[in-house]
């Protein structure tokens, strides 16, 4: 994950930089119950488009621990390396840290049990996803026919670079007839239970049971580079602490139609 830095006008540099909602919230909501259960493919390969390596576990890691299980594929395309996400950090060069960060989604990936799962790099520009999303479509367009499934970062997530993948892959997926379906990761974060700028009716819970939850928070754990600090200065520290992981270690995920 990396979270933008462009400015707006108000008081922060975008939602994403403003105080979030409180996970109890989200936990206590009615509005779960009033959500349809996705149903998983049954067998076949399931391409998973990542802006950033982590973007894919937080929001449908659990849904990748229920598809290994399965005997499904898993190809996971990361779209960047994620090398943006500490500009300026005292510790690690984005060449660095974009080595780093593809060495954690490798572990992530082995501990929801899809150790057999392909990882495409495609080393584009973090936080400019937008300037290649037409050759990121194209890309897609070539990974995806025969594909059971393509899930990808939802389009209304207030991330430049997960709405152009997103884009890309909604493009794409219509291209090669393939289902398509968007997860948010920011979501949790900027919006509210019931926020009429969600479209909720386009919206599916994917069930957790509690042995991939566990399987899913070990992934999340390998992903140090952004749960915790680099080193004590400010442009260092963690980009998700634990008030924001706590959104994505509940017991269900959300993919929208």
């Amino acid at each position: 994950m990396t979270a933008p830095r462009t400015g707006t006008g108000s008081g922060y540099a975008d939602p994403i930089q403003a105080p979030g909602t409180d996970e109890e919230r989200w936990r206590s909501w009615a509005g779960w119950s009033r959500m349809p259960e996705f149903v998983l493919p049954g067998a076949g390969r399931v391409v998973v488009v990542a802006a950033h390596p982590d973007d894919e576990v937080l929001g449908v890691g659990g849904t990748l621990a229920r598809l290994a299980a399965a005997g499904l594929a898993v190809t996971v395309v990361s779209v960047t390396d994620g090398e943006g996400s500490h500009p300026g950090s005292t510790r690690l060069s984005p060449g660095r840290l974009a080595e780093l960060r593809a060495r954690e989604l490798r572990d992530a990936l082995d501990e929801l049990g899809a150790d057999g799962a392909e990882i495409v790099r495609l080393r584009l520009p973090d936080t400019r996803v937008a300037d290649h999303e037409g050759r990121l479509a194209a890309v897609l367009v070539d990974l995806l026919p025969g594909a059971a499934l393509c899930l990808a970062p939802w389009t209304g997530d207030v991330h430049g670079d997960h709405e152009a993948a997103g884009r890309a892959a909604t493009a794409a997926a219509r291209a090669a007839a393939v289902s398509c379906r968007l997860y948010p990761v920011w979501l949790w974060h900027w919006a509210e239970p019931d926020d009429p700028r969600v479209p909720w009716r386009r919206a599916s819970r994917i069930e957790l049971p509690p042995a991939v939850q566990a399987r899913k928070r070990a992934a999340v754990e390998r992903f140090a580079s952004q749960i915790r600090p680099l080193g004590p200065d400010p442009r260092d520290a963690a980009v998700l602490p634990p008030r924001e992981l706590a959104h994505h270690l509940r017991d269900r995920e959300v993919v929208f139609a």
